[in-house]
């Protein structure tokens, strides 16, 4: 509702006109990401990797619909004060970043963070090995995406030899009583494991090796985890068996095909948590208060942008 006054027809097409544009800007988006996450030539030329089959009218739809449920879900995470956590974990190149992107899209930053914590510097070695993770955790109306998480100790760290036996051991000790503490604590705890082959992940590596926009992803662990697939295989069959828990379950999301992917967990995350959708009170545009005196001071020319397009 506008207002309660009458609106020119003319005004009322040029506020459609904007609202279409606005809707194009969201399909442009979507384009955006798309094109960011399109095979390189590289890959189209050996016919390596996997190319979705699902119709892509059907994905941007379902995308849509999903992206809507989440603004839902958001809405009753800062109504109730919920507190979720969601971790994010995989092999490199598995395609959590491009789930998460999908998921915060369209969502309040201030509601909906992403923590992608760096190596641990000399200080956090010498802390308790969880408490760096601690200060990222939700307040009451948050919710905390994990791209890779306390389990790095679990793969990367043990498979690379940068902890202990001991360290390593400890860790299984501690983390399902520390997961068991979060949810005690009122924390909504979900995990996620992005399952993809050993071929997908070679394509998805060659892709990145060979385009500009993506090398930026590349670093020497991942050389590492291409030469190590089986260590990290192994690591990752003793993580899952060692910490699936009652109060905090492990997911596997087959994620050779990172379109269906990305909609099955989001879908997932939907169902898994027991949200409602939130009367929104309605918004009434109030009018713009205007002064006789009011003077608009021109800008110099030499502070604006360039306008290059």
């Amino acid at each position: 509702m506008i207002g309660e006054e009458k609106t020119h027809p003319a005004d009322l097409g040029n506020l459609y006109q904007r609202m279409s544009q606005e809707v194009m800007d969201s399909y442009d988006e979507f384009l955006e990401l798309e094109l960011e996450d399109a095979d390189s030539l590289i890959s189209h030329e050996t016919g390596e990797g996997h190319h979705s089959t699902l119709d892509r009218r059907l994905y941007f739809r379902e995308l849509l619909r999903l992206q809507a449920e989440l603004v839902k879900l958001q809405d009753w995470v800062q109504f109730t004060k919920e507190k979720v956590v969601i971790v994010f974990e995989g092999r490199d190149s598995a395609g959590k970043g491009g789930v998460i992107k999908r998921i915060t899209q369209r969502l309040n930053p201030r509601v909906v963070r992403v923590a992608a914590l760096p190596a641990p510097n000399d200080r956090e070695r010498t802390q308790w090995y969880f408490q760096r993770y601690v200060s990222h955790l939700p307040a009451g109306g948050e919710i905390v995406l994990f791209d890779r998480s306390w389990y790095n100790r679990a793969g990367v760290e043990h498979v690379m030899g940068f902890c202990t036996d001991e360290e390593y051991e400890e860790f299984f000790r501690s983390a399902p009583e520390f997961e068991r503490m979060l949810v005690r604590s009122g924390i909504r705890l979900l995990k996620y494991w992005f399952s993809i082959s050993d071929g997908e992940q070679h394509s998805r590596f060659l892709s990145r090796i060979h385009d500009p926009l993506k090398q930026w992803k590349f670093s020497p662990m991942d050389l590492q985890s291409r030469v190590r697939w089986e260590a990290y295989t192994k690591a990752k069959e003793v993580m899952l068996e060692r910490t699936h828990i009652e109060e905090a379950p492990w997911w596997v999301v087959q994620a050779v095909d990172k379109k269906r992917a990305r909609l099955n967990c989001i879908s997932h995350i939907l169902e898994s948590l027991p949200y409602t959708e939130v009367e929104r009170p309605e918004v009434i545009l109030p009018e713009r208060t205007r002064h006789p005196d009011y003077v608009r001071h021109p800008i110099p020319e030499a502070m604006y942008v360039p306008e290059r397009y």
